[in-house]
């Protein structure tokens, strides 16, 4: 880990310039006196590293200098395709192995090329979890990564909606979805999808699966999202909405929403239009539209708005009770 270590900080020298020891600390998520020794073992191994004292100051190595040490090991390209989302690396337990990796490759560039990466790490950022939900806590997915990774068998302890289920799986693949994490596993010859914080135990087997041929995990997963929009998303509400309820229907309900107003009536005297909703089951429906709250009127289905209705008289009720 420390001959990992040492080259990471060459690399960072190598291809920023110069760095305090608190930057090349948090780079490295190292402390501040960890940075000195190592930068005392790169002097030691003949690297020419500079110290610069003062406010400005810091570490930079010889003009001139360049370290050819930049082959990428499996691990590091590997863990390429995750560059750019360093909180899901992190979860996958690849951080510092994507960080070697991205400065490998960096210092390969040449000179113009690697100011133009530089140019776009700065410039763009993504960042995977939606707003305002913690993250799962997902303390089995490192494992299951590396069951993925080596087609190993996991005898699991799943929490289920209907209750707790113990099984065999087949890990085939890891999909993160708007902060979320799923696991894809073959189980019991069907192809499913777990959500990983569901996961209370997880155990890896000595067996090696072989994966099914032609299966595709992102052609896998298209389908499913599709699949379940559709089985979600069958009945259909008509409402009449204010112009901050035609704001407000994007941002609650995605892409149905967008759809929704895509095909609106024309607007009345006070800018109120109608519009066709695909919505879920009427429980969920119920819930989903009184998020609109008085910027919405559900006209249809009878069904759904006389739930809507004694839903906001039961609320009504309880908040004249407390007054």
């Amino acid at each position: 880990m420390r001959a990992d270590r040492l080259l990471s900080l060459l690399l960072l020298l190598q291809n920023r310039g110069l760095m305090t020891a608190p930057e090349l600390a948090a780079e490295l998520e190292v402390s501040v006196r960890t940075v000195y020794r190592d930068i005392e073992a790169l002097g030691a191994s003949g690297v020419p590293v500079r110290a610069e004292r003062g406010p400005e100051g810091g570490y930079r190595l010889m003009e001139g200098y360049r370290t050819r040490l930049t082959g990428l090991t499996d691990a590091e390209a590997g863990s390429l395709f995750l560059a750019g989302l360093p909180g899901p690396a992190r979860d996958l337990g690849l951080g510092a192995v994507l960080a070697s990796a991205q400065l490998k490759v960096e210092a390969a560039l040449p000179g113009e090329l690697a100011d133009q990466a530089r140019r776009v790490r700065e410039r763009f950022h993504l960042d995977a979890p939606a707003w305002f939900r913690d993250a799962d806590p997902v303390p089995h997915l490192e494992r299951i990564a590396g069951a993925v990774w080596e087609r190993r068998v996991l005898r699991t302890h799943y929490r289920r909606w209907r209750g707790e289920v113990r099984r065999e799986v087949r890990p085939l693949g890891l999909v993160l979805k708007g902060g979320i994490w799923y696991l894809v596993a073959l189980s019991e010859d069907v192809v499913r999808t777990y959500r990983v914080s569901r996961f209370q135990a997880v155990e890896e087997t000595v067996d090696v699966f072989t994966r099914p041929a032609g299966f595709a995990l992102a052609a896998y997963w298209a389908e499913s999202s599709r699949r379940m929009e559709a089985a979600l998303r069958q009945d259909t509400a008509r409402l009449r909405l204010s112009p901050r309820g035609q704001k407000l229907l994007p941002m609650q309900f995605g892409a149905a929403g967008v759809r929704a107003l895509r095909d609106a009536g024309p607007p009345d005297g006070e800018g109120w239009v109608e519009v066709d909703l695909s919505v879920e089951s009427e429980a969920v429906a119920t819930g989903d539209l009184l998020r609109l709250g008085t910027e919405a009127e559900v006209l249809g289905p009878p069904v759904l708005r006389q739930a809507v209705a004694g839903a906001v008289a039961v609320l009504a009720g309880r908040y004249a009770a407390g007054g």
